[in-house]
């Protein structure tokens, strides 16, 4: 329902006020306390080779549009191929520890225009899984959108049968808008599609609870949380 109509009776959408767009986003880094974002290069595909490799069933790649590669060599003629794209724009996830390269995602669909982007083509490698990691490298790209840039929506998508990653999106913060039966064909099957999103009035919420996650006061001398992503999150201002 809206209430908002035209001269004509007609409902229409909210007035967005002296809404110009977003400019686009940089191909820069984006960095943390346990991990760093960078932009994706040739010189990461030995490094993310090596840290896919250790998933030895190829259980890692069922969900994605690419892979298994059956290679290094072809998994870094991916790398040459993605470093060079500007939608998606590919960016490496790498350890502060040891300053190897564990993990790949990508903005794309990106569109200034509307303040609309996804992130997608996110592979992390067993090292990378389960880790703060991981959910800091989320946050960071969240961040760079909706934070930085200002962007007004900013979409998780994935195939409706890939359990972990809806069950990703919901702990991310990421609020489930519908599924798109037979979006698409990947890999000789049918992909129905699960779209996830967050929007601009959402992200100073889920900022405050990254925030109160990522603090180190929120980890045991073992490092374990003390309190979830999503109790942080759901705390009332």
């Amino acid at each position: 329902m809206t209430d908002h109509f035209n001269a004509h009776g007609q409902p229409i959408g909210a007035p967005v006020s002296d809404w110009t767009g977003c400019d686009p986003i940089p191909r820069t880094p984006m960095h943390g306390s346990s991990c760093d974002v960078v932009p994706l290069e040739r010189q990461h595909s030995a490094a993310l080779h090596t840290a896919f490799s250790q998933d030895e069933s190829g259980a890692l790649w069922t969900y994605m549009p690419t892979g298994p590669f059956q290679s290094e060599s072809d998994y870094a003629a991916w790398v040459a191929q993605a470093a060079d794209s500007q939608d998606p724009l590919f960016f490496a996830i790498i350890g502060k520890s040891n300053g190897q390269a564990v993990g790949v995602a990508s903005f794309l669909r990106i569109q200034p225009e509307n303040g609309v982007a996804e992130v997608g083509y996110i592979t992390f490698a067993p090292a990378l899984q389960r880790t703060v990691m991981a959910t800091e490298a989320m946050y960071l790209m969240m961040k760079r959108v909706m934070g930085e840039l200002g962007y007004r929506r900013y979409e998780w998508k994935c195939d409706a049968l890939n359990a972990p990653s809806r069950a990703a999106a919901a702990r991310l913060g990421f609020q489930y808008d519908g599924l798109f039966k037979q979006a698409r064909v990947y890999k000789g099957r049918n992909r129905d599609t699960a779209w996830f999103s967050i929007l601009d009035r959402d992200w100073p919420a889920l900022q405050r609870g990254y925030e109160a996650w990522l603090n180190p006061a929120n980890f045991d001398a073992h490092g374990r949380q003390r309190a979830s992503l999503q109790a942080c999150i759901a705390r009332p201002d």
